[in-house]
């Protein structure tokens, strides 16, 4: 699991933002949200304009060097705050995998539409294995490495990740920190929907959803799915051989779902898509991922997300999830003004189950 993450000089991230998911408070309701000690669900809010869909970018930064899985083909554009253009970006991660802690910070540059390395440290339950800057390179003997091959690593002008050479280049015994770490996020996935649909991470490649839902036999489940989670009633055609579109049937007609569908079915659609997909994901940042849905259909989805085992987090500006019947205070963020925080953390008021959190937002009782 994440336990913290710190990005500084990220797009409009100036100073040091750090989020630490390793301190939850010690409320007795909807523990389900956290997991070994840890948050593991939340819901983000902020103004607009505040960087919610930037910190998402910026946490899925490390699948960009570690990650074999689909990348945003435009990440490295606008990629340091504009004050500092010319200043690496810092990132620092650590995470909680199968009874190790793993720290692994870097600084990285944009050149060329591409990230270089010019900084890199791993830490491994307190242990540094691993640390390269423009003075030195240290590497633990336990990966066996030649005195040749590290003067290579130490002289290379390529800026390559020590770390992605090491799970390259050199054999691990199962269950190994290193394999743990690639593991989790080579299954990290990033996803919105907004004017155009984007993700990173978790499959290799694009995917046409109503081609996966015919070949899977998934029309009815998909039409159960939309019934229960909205009420609506799509009986759908069953599918053509060689063809990959999606049809309902209305009045014994067939019709496209694409024609028929609203903006907000569309998207609940790549929302099912997700949830089939996401099983094994180790980490969900979804942005905005209710942009066009009715506040009850939110809450339902929301629902739906957090009840897997998976780290699951989600972007929204919809005041109606702000309930302790969903989650918990400790698991509401609000991010501004280059911080992100729990609303816990952000009244003296002691917060209880029966508090109405949307009517404290809505006055003031954060900040907002």
């Amino acid at each position: 699991m994440l336990k913290k993450f710190a990005v500084t000089n990220y797009r409009g991230f100036k100073n040091r933002m750090e989020w630490d998911l390793s301190h939850p408070s010690n409320y007795t309701f909807n523990n389900d949200a956290i997991r070994n000690g840890m948050i593991k669900n939340g819901i983000i809010y902020g103004p607009n304009g505040a960087g919610k869909s930037n910190f998402g970018l910026a946490l899925f930064d490390i699948a960009n060097h570690l990650s074999h899985k689909w990348k945003k083909p435009d990440y490295y554009l606008n990629y340091a705050c504009a004050a500092h253009y010319d200043e690496p970006v810092d990132f620092e991660y650590t995470f909680a995998l199968d009874g190790h802690d793993v720290v692994y910070t870097y600084s990285k540059v944009a050149a060329e539409l591409k990230g270089e390395i010019i900084r890199e440290q791993l830490l491994i339950d307190g242990k540094e294995v691993l640390m390269k800057d423009n003075e030195r390179l240290n590497i633990s003997e336990e990966f066996g490495l030649t005195e040749v091959a590290i003067e290579n690593l130490k002289e290379s002008a390529n800026n390559i990740s020590l770390v992605n050479y090491l799970l390259g280049a050199v054999p691990l015994p199962k269950g190994h920190a290193l394999l743990l770490l690639r593991d989790f996020v080579e299954n990290m996935l990033f996803f919105r929907s907004l004017d155009n649909r984007e993700f990173i991470g978790l499959k290799e490649g694009g995917s046409n959803i109503e081609e996966y839902i015919i070949k899977n036999g998934l029309a009815d489940d998909f039409a159960d799915y939309l019934h229960e989670v909205s009420g609506q009633v799509f009986q759908f055609a069953p599918g053509i051989p060689g063809e990959n579109v999606l049809y309902c049937l209305m009045d014994s007609r067939k019709i496209p779902f694409q024609w028929v569908a609203s903006t907000g079915t569309k998207n609940l659609e790549l929302q099912y898509y997700w949830l089939k997909e996401m099983g094994n994901a180790s980490f969900v940042f979804i942005d905005e991922f209710d942009a066009f849905y009715h506040h009850e259909l939110s809450y339902q989805i929301s629902k739906r997300l957090f009840e897997g085992p998976n780290q699951v987090f989600v972007t929204t500006h919809d005041t109606f999830l702000l309930s302790n019947d969903l989650l918990r205070p400790d698991c509401f963020f609000i991010l501004r003004n280059n911080e992100i925080k729990a609303i816990c953390d952000l009244t003296d008021k002691e917060l209880r189950f029966g508090h109405n959190l949307e009517k404290l937002y809505r006055g003031g009782t954060f900040g907002l």
